[in-house]
């Protein structure tokens, strides 16, 4: 047990049905059937190894896509041919999620055998917005059709899935109410090693925060400047117009429309109360680029031209981030400089990153584009370690109790003595 949570060292596996609830959510070409990037899979497949190893009986749970983000939303399919590739080994698939099909390949599933179900979203219980509209409780997530079909036919639930450890949903957080349950070595590695990181981060420790999801970045720049986990916030993308806009600079109108057409307004106070808290630990952009004639122009950011937008950091401001990520102990990564998905705003981040990969200091990266932007700049092998987790990551580091985390304990508490541990000696 660690931090009040079983691991998989605990139990006896031998022979056992164990539901395996991982994170596997991947882009999806839909046209042509299959994953964009099988990173996420790759995460989970020494955990499913040591399962099939102990001759565990492996059934997996995932989501792909959501209802909010329709384009991603698919079934399981092209995960189960990535499965077989990288497990070296047949993987059922019964094209169904907890209905007679599903429930039947379970109960036929031998011990060393692993079997994949459809996505778990498919069933509305699972959905993004029944979650955020009626917020079920532990006991009420327990009670759905997929804990309620599913449970009987397991002896243990694991849970991997650290990158939705913020979600609250019934095959995230049911299971732990009606059976023993346990972490898997991917969300044991990822929530341990953060938790260390987090209690006592080597100095000076800095954050580097930006991108387009300013929800996230402000959520995490309060909290760690409040218990001073952070010695100082570098910051870019949208996170850092909305400050240079509180700070009464000009951002250009673009800049003003794409914040506004987000609903992003109401982050000009919470901008305003931290630069009045916190002016010193957080940095700005010096300078910016913007688009002008079709090109890259780049100038002080008090000469941003009224009608443009910023789209990247300058080369003064990418210079003067390097120097300070390179006397830097801990960095924790969250959000690229700009538009570095167009060539000519790529240049902000690409320098910052490949610093990153050459620094000495402990490299903490996490979040879909900053990986995006590590593979194309300089390689995701660089940094100390990388999180699976994007929303959950954030949370964590916001001083959040996830509600994976929360359900996890409660299991432990409840079902205490009720399982057989592992013969290690």
């Amino acid at each position: 047990m660690r931090y009040g949570i079983h691991t998989i060292d605990d139990f006896t596996l031998d022979g056992k049905t164990v539901l395996y609830r991982a994170d596997m959510n991947q882009p999806v070409n839909r046209e042509e059937g299959r994953l964009e990037s099988c990173s996420r899979i790759r995460a989970c497949i020494p955990t499913i190894r040591e399962l099939l190893d102990r001759n565990a009986k492996v059934v997996i749970l995932i989501h792909q896509g959501s209802d909010i983000e329709y384009l991603n939303f698919f079934t399981t399919k092209p995960h189960r041919d990535v499965l077989e590739k990288l497990l070296e080994r047949p993987v059922g698939f019964p094209e169904d999620v907890c209905g007679p099909a599903a429930r039947d390949a379970v109960r036929q599933l031998q011990p060393g055998e692993v079997l994949l179900l459809d996505n778990v979203r498919f069933l509305a219980q699972e959905q993004t917005l029944f979650e955020n509209a009626l917020k079920l409780s532990f006991e009420e997530q327990a009670s759905t059709l997929l804990v309620e079909k599913l449970a009987p036919l397991g002896d243990l639930y694991v849970c991997d899935a650290f990158a939705a450890a913020h979600r609250s949903q019934p095959s995230l957080c049911g299971f732990e109410l009606v059976m023993p349950s346990a972490m898997g070595r991917l969300f044991e590695k990822e929530y341990c090693r953060l938790s260390e990181l987090m209690e006592s981060p080597k100095r000076p420790c800095t954050f580097i925060l930006g991108g387009a999801k300013v929800s996230d970045a402000f959520g995490v720049m309060e909290e760690v400047l409040r218990k001073k986990t952070a010695d100082r916030i570098l910051t870019g993308g949208v996170t850092a117009n909305l400050l240079l806009a509180a700070a009464g600079i000009s951002i250009g109108e673009k800049s003003r429309e794409y914040i506004s057409t987000h609903g992003y307004e109401r982050y000009y106070d919470v901008s305003r109360r931290l630069l009045g808290t916190y002016r010193d630990q957080i940095s700005l952009p010096l300078d910016a680029a913007w688009a002008e004639d079709g090109k890259r122009a780049e100038g002080e950011v008090k000469a941003v031209p009224s009608g443009a937008g910023i789209f990247d950091i300058g080369r003064e401001t990418a210079a003067e981030y390097s120097r300070m990520i390179q006397s830097s102990s801990t960095i924790f990564i969250n959000g690229p400089m700009g538009v570095f998905e167009r060539e000519e705003f790529s240049l902000g981040t690409r320098k910052v990153w490949e610093v990153l990969a050459g620094t000495g200091g402990e490299t903490i990266l996490g979040g879909g584009d900053s990986i995006a932007a590590a593979e194309r700049f300089c390689g995701v092998e660089q940094f100390s370690y990388v999180s699976t987790g994007g929303g959950a990551l954030i949370r964590f580091l916001s001083g959040e109790e996830l509600p994976v985390i929360q359900a996890l304990r409660y299991g432990a508490e409840l079902f205490a003595g009720d399982y057989a541990y592992e013969d290690r000696a």
